[in-house]
């Protein structure tokens, strides 16, 4: 069954009021059908009560809500309808106008859209080259599938890039890897040699320091002895300076000596 056929279909079934299809339809004298809680709540919001007059929501024909009657072929025709729509996975919807509230079922060239009855004869659309959907809609499907099967070669283009650009990635690491290893292991050669080095030098070092330190000691030692000498003849010179003439000049070669 075409999605064509089915829309026809589900027109014929479809509540005006609720445009869903039929839930225990009931007809008027008229032909029209509707939902029982449609069309009987309509009455009473209405405050109608079954002998009086009410009249029919698409064509004005009046009728008493008393003299509304089940409609088993409707219901039935509903019912299988639903059926092949839950065998389908979706819900058949009517798709109309958003300008007239008309069914569409043409398609505008000059727009690309989707129109109405009353769209294809307004001023917007006079003059443009309009067809039924089915008409056009398998020379769309071509042109799409043409669209698609040029955007899955670029996608698989795109892939087999990608795969080469990874592969890529995968050897420039690959080929950095030893280079890397190369590098570190050099600069831990030349670690361990300044480290080396740094030893020797500190060691030579502490040698020149402990010599320096050993010459300015026994410099130092050498000072002081001198030191005390000399404090010493001071002292006996102040002594010798401050006596007697005889004490002056005894031993004073031995000072002059000294």
């Amino acid at each position: 069954m075409t999605s064509a056929v089915l829309v026809d279909i589900q027109d014929e079934v479809t509540c005006p009021i609720c445009l869903e299809l039929l839930t225990e339809p009931l007809s008027i004298d008229c032909g029209h059908s509707f939902c029982q809680a449609c069309i009987t709540g309509d009455s009473k919001e209405l405050g109608i009560g079954q002998e009086e007059e009410s009249s029919c929501p698409v064509c004005q024909t009046s009728y008493q809500p008393g003299n509304l009657r089940p409609n088993r072929h409707l219901a039935n025709i509903a019912d299988r309808l639903r059926e092949v729509v839950l065998g389908l996975g979706k819900q058949l919807k009517v798709v109309l106008c958003a300008h007239h509230g008309e069914k569409l079922q043409l398609f505008c060239k000059e727009d690309g859209k989707l129109i109405c009855w009353l769209c294809e004869r307004s001023q917007e659309h006079r003059g443009h080259h309009t067809f039924l959907m089915e008409e056009v809609a398998q020379e769309y499907q071509e042109k799409f599938q043409e669209s698609l099967k040029k955007l899955r070669q670029e996608q698989q283009e795109a892939e087999k890039l990608t795969a080469v650009i990874r592969e890529k990635r995968a050897s420039w690491k690959n080929q950095m890897e030893p280079e890397r290893h190369r590098i570190q292991k050099q600069f831990d050669q030349l670690r361990s040699i300044l480290d080396r080095e740094e030893q020797r030098q500190l060691k030579k070092l502490e040698e020149e320091e402990r010599k320096g330190l050993n010459i300015i000691a026994e410099a130092e030692g050498e000072l002081m002895q001198q030191s005390q000498s000399l404090r010493k003849l001071i002292s006996d010179l102040e002594r010798r300076c401050q006596g007697s003439t005889t004490e002056l000049l005894q031993d004073v070669s031995d000072v002059a000596k000294r």
